[in-house]
């Protein structure tokens, strides 16, 4: 059986280019769009709320330690350009704006990019002092083991209201009750490192109209609740690997690291030591206030929580390739279940991989665009979105021209053309000719489907089909 994506009646191109049907809601095109009919086919999957699923599970092991937290699971994944960048006070000329990165339905309106494009509207709501909200996103983007053009964040968020102080003298009074019922683990569990003051003016600032003695019960309640959840997710993950699940085990070592998120300050990642390395779990920080105002509830101070649930479900289970959570084979979907205890992954085979590599001239005109996307290889994902985009990409076009060359253009060429067969591809050498000044790139496609062995008949014509398309549509020369 092959890897491939559900193409569901739901979600369908009409008339291309003149308008996209997603599950019973048409949007008009135009010279933004740029969704291919596979990412939309996938939209229907909702893999996190597929029972039995691993994903599921994972989002269901988080949930757990926020019994009293509003869920969100099942919010429309197109949202306006408007809630996805402008409400978490994404400069425009920042690289996520553009349709190297992000995937347009038309020149105002994307498939969400984080769940944080819902952020501002779950304060407005109003509902809830705490909410957890779990989606699909999609992002262009690297082809490896752990990028694929849609995965799944979750993200959470707890604030307080000045208006609303009960029998409390002050707020951060109020937030100390909350953060003292929280549980607390000994240092034979959990032994944290968090050598940095809760701010620093220059590393990781206060914001204007926030009190140090409020700040600092926030920091508390954020601090203590993540460290609940990790000491869940990594106790089960160790219980995957003991070959004695009932044996002592050594404390959960994590530590606080400072860190830059636009949306948050302070901020923090979360780093565990897991299997003799320091592992990036989870972004968080205290809510920018100017979001919180936008939103309607000037009155509240919070924080907020990201993380990616692939990357915490590979952890869990193994899992050594993201592209197998959209896989519908049975040896693979079988060794999951939310009513027993979490097991390691078994892999059902190994199959061989057909490497071929494609060199190619740049048109002389081609500008080329920076490939390396500032966000990098993290999956973290801060309030207010994805990991740190610390640096707005000002250099950067908003749009993909023709004689723009962009290393997400190629990816996306290959995931067209391959789907799942493809497990990586990767820029392996750059020339610049010494006389004409032509620009050649080689990249290195490995072909590997996860369930069966691929033919060289196979391999070579979607090979074929690869580096014809960049022909066609870069402008490029192959060597």
């Amino acid at each position: 059986m092959r890897i491939q994506p559900v193409v569901a009646a739901a979600c369908r191109q009409r008339g291309a280019p003149n308008e996209i049907t997603i599950e019973n809601k048409t949007y008009a095109t135009d010279s933004w769009t740029n969704t291919p009919p596979s990412i939309l086919a996938a939209i229907p999957r909702r893999l996190h709320l597929q029972p039995n699923h691993p994903l599921s599970i994972t989002r269901q092991l988080i949930e757990s330690r926020f019994p009293t937290y509003e869920t969100h699971n099942n919010l429309f994944p197109v949202v306006s350009v408007a809630q996805n960048f402008d409400s978490l006070g994404f400069p425009l000329d920042h690289v996520g704006r553009s349709k190297t990165d992000t995937y347009y339905i038309n020149s105002s309106t994307v498939l969400r990019t984080h769940t944080s494009a819902h952020q501002a509207d779950t304060f407005r709501a109003d509902t809830s002092p705490g909410y957890l909200i779990s989606a699909d996103v999609y992002r262009r983007d690297a082809i490896d083991r752990s990028h694929y053009p849609v995965f799944h964040q979750m993200e959470g968020a707890r604030t307080w209201d000045r208006n609303n102080l009960a029998q409390f003298s002050s707020l951060e009074d109020a937030i100390w009750a909350d953060v003292h019922a929280i549980p607390k683990h000994s240092t034979d569990v959990i032994q944290v490192s968090d050598p940095n003051p809760t701010y620093d003016a220059d590393r990781n600032p206060l914001q204007p109209g926030h009190s140090a003695a409020e700040i600092e019960a926030v920091a508390a309640h954020l601090k203590r609740s993540l460290e609940d959840m990790v000491v869940t997710i990594f106790t089960s993950a160790r219980s995957a690997t003991s070959a004695s699940p009932d044996q002592q085990q050594e404390p959960l070592k994590v530590r606080w690291v400072e860190a830059y998120f636009p949306f948050t300050s302070p901020s923090w990642e979360l780093e565990v030591f897991w299997q003799n390395d320091w592992l990036e779990v989870l972004g968080c920080g205290v809510v920018q206030h100017s979001i919180l105002s936008s939103a309607g509830v000037p009155s509240k101070l919070g924080w907020a929580f990201g993380l990616g649930l692939e990357r915490i479900a590979m952890l869990l289970y193994g899992i050594p390739d993201i592209r197998l959570f959209w896989s519908t084979d049975p040896r693979f979907l079988s060794q999951f279940n939310e009513n027993e205890q979490i097991r390691r992954f078994t892999p059902f085979s190994k199959y061989p991989a057909c490497i071929k590599d494609v060199s190619f001239w740049l048109p002389k005109e081609t500008k080329e665009v920076d490939v390396k996307d500032p966000r990098s290889d993290s999956d973290v994902t801060p309030a207010g979105g994805l990991t740190s985009p610390s640096t707005p990409a000002s250099s950067v076009s908003a749009t993909t021209t023709s004689n723009a060359f962009h290393e997400n253009d190629v990816m996306e060429i290959a995931r067209e053309v391959c789907g799942d067969l493809i497990e990586d591809v990767r820029l392996v050498d750059e020339f610049t000719h010494p006389k004409t000044g032509k620009r050649s790139l080689c990249y290195r496609a490995n072909y590997r489907s996860l369930e069966r062995t691929l033919t060289n008949e196979e391999t070579n014509e979607l090979h074929e089909r690869f580096t014809g398309l960049l022909v066609e549509r870069l402008g490029v020369e192959l060597r």
